[in-house]
């Protein structure tokens, strides 16, 4: 069953629930400084989870998410990705658990057929309710129904310790059974082992708590449901293969890629697969309007593109190549996206100017060793070798194994240690760059500035122009949506009070 099909089944289903059916929101979140893109589902509905949105009782959405918490595995498993579609239903103060449980049973067994028995689920350990609706209601047998701790099934993970205070709740997830035959092959794996026997297909969360200081969990008068489930995952399970990039989202863009490859011997499947997600992250933040750039979201897309040009040289492409995958991009999208492909010439040219970019910084890689070089010297900082590396590598993009040659070409001889100074520098700036996109303060922020005011109202529809005096002020990065010259500069964010 192809994606596009699997994508208006579930929306149709839930419709048929009497959900309202949301577009999806854009890659870069209005009014939401928690996050620097969509990571999930539910960061459009966070005021209508706090009762303060739209008249919503129930919504089911396909929200475009892009993440780079897991970069280094992206390729190397079958299931991790920087950009993905995540299918969700929504309830805010509506139906709860029963409910939640029953329908995705009801779509996971009756429409899309799946095999009963190669469905396991696991609960929260002391959510007694769910584990009963699965076992009395929908009838799963116990020895395919496992309880885990607050790390795997309470959202958001380990929150009871390590916060942020605001909304939670125990969650439940339905898993897939690839068979025996994979993973680890124990007679007793479940999806607790981190074998890939297991798929994580849906995550159904309950919001019942809310979570204050000191871990302290205060129920919630308005309980709410929020349920994800990957579309890539679901497509692969659907589709009777191993991994997402072995599915119809995918394999016409893997195609692509090894068409270009001219030394056969030279084809590593896990940097194409990686070069595959990339570009669809790549195409639509920039759809979105993020161009490339050395900060926050821009800094993300230039790494996600000079990445992808590191695993394109390993193997063998050594040229501007990823611009050429956008119509195709735009293509195996075109059913959700249809807009995409008017779009896509622009896409390509910024792609193609920023792998220019990036390919003659690669050739002038001598030349800025020796001028960083010389910079480390004068400030007798010879033995900083590792610092070189690493300036290279994160202020202009220069891989390591390049950095290292140009290094050694100006007499730089380069140790284990300066390999290691390398490696944690590195390290830190992935510490840092996860606690920048990660959430920030409360979970469900309502993304208001601390400032008192007078209430207001919209009066631009009868005058062009009033008096006003500035009262505060916040710096922000924030990007227009789908405007290429607003997402290169700074905004400074003002806040106006009426003076007339």
């Amino acid at each position: 069953m192809r994606a596009d099909i699997l994508r208006d089944k579930f929306l149709v289903f839930f419709k048929t629930k009497k959900h309202k059916i949301i577009t999806s929101d854009s890659l870069t979140p209005v009014d939401d400084p928690t996050v620097l893109f969509t990571p999930a589902g539910m960061n459009q509905f966070k005021k209508e989870f706090l009762g303060l949105g739209r008249p919503l009782k129930r919504a089911a959405t396909s929200q475009r998410c892009l993440r780079t918490d897991d970069l280094d595995k992206v390729g190397k498993t079958p299931g991790h990705h920087t950009f993905f579609e995540m299918l969700g239903n929504f309830s805010f103060g509506d139906y709860f658990k029963e409910e939640a449980i029953t329908w995705a049973w009801e779509f996971i067994i009756r429409v899309l057929k799946i095999e009963k028995n190669r469905i396991w689920i696991s609960v929260y350990k002391d959510d007694d309710e769910a584990y009963s609706i699965w076992k009395r209601k929908i009838n799963i047998p116990v020895s395919r129904i496992i309880k885990l701790g607050d790390k795997q099934n309470f959202w958001p993970s380990e929150v009871k310790l390590k916060g942020p205070n605001g909304p939670c709740g125990p969650c439940s997830e339905l898993f897939f059974d690839l068979g025996s035959d994979v993973g680890c092959r124990r007679p007793d794996c479940s999806p607790a082992c981190d074998c890939s026997r297991f798929v994580e297909v849906w995550n159904l969360v309950f919001t019942q708590f809310d979570r204050k200081d000191e871990g302290v969990l205060e129920p919630l008068p308005r309980k709410n449901i929020d349920t994800g489930m990957g579309l890539e995952r679901l497509a692969a399970v659907m589709q009777g293969v191993y991994s997402n990039f072995q599915t119809d989202l995918f394999k016409p863009i893997v195609k692509e890629i090894k068409s270009g490859i001219k030394d056969s011997t030279l084809i590593k499947d896990e940097l194409i697969y990686a070069i595959a997600d990339h570009i669809r992250a790549i195409i639509f933040a920039i759809y979105d309007g993020v161009m490339p750039s050395n900060e926050e979201r821009g800094y993300i897309v230039r790494k996600l593109i000079r990445r992808s040009l590191t695993h394109l040289s390993k193997l063998g492409i050594k040229r501007a190549f990823l611009y050429k995958l956008v119509p195709l991009v735009a293509q195996v999208m075109r059913r959700p996206y249809p807009q995409l492909k008017n779009q896509q010439e622009d896409i390509a040219a910024v792609i193609l100017a920023e792998e220019e970019s990036f390919l003659s910084i690669v050739k002038s890689a001598p030349d800025l060793a020796g001028l960083i070089y010389k910079d480390y010297k004068r400030r007798q900082e010879e033995r900083q070798v590792g610092n070189m590396l690493f300036e290279l590598y994160d202020t202009y993009g220069v891989p390591l194994s390049v950095s290292a040659v140009a290094l050694e070409h100006h007499g730089v001889h380069i140790d284990k240690k300066d390999y290691s100074q390398f490696e944690n520098l590195l390290e830190s700036q992935k510490q840092r760059s996860k606690v920048a996109s990660s959430m920030k303060g409360e979970v469900f922020n309502s993304g208001q500035l601390p400032i008192k005011t007078k209430k207001t109202c919209f009066d631009g529809y009868k005058h062009s122009e009033c008096n006003a005096k500035v009262i505060a002020m916040s710096r922000s990065l924030r990007l227009a949506r789908n405007c290429c010259i607003s997402s290169l500069l700074k905004r400074i964010v003002l806040v106006f009070s009426s003076t007339s």
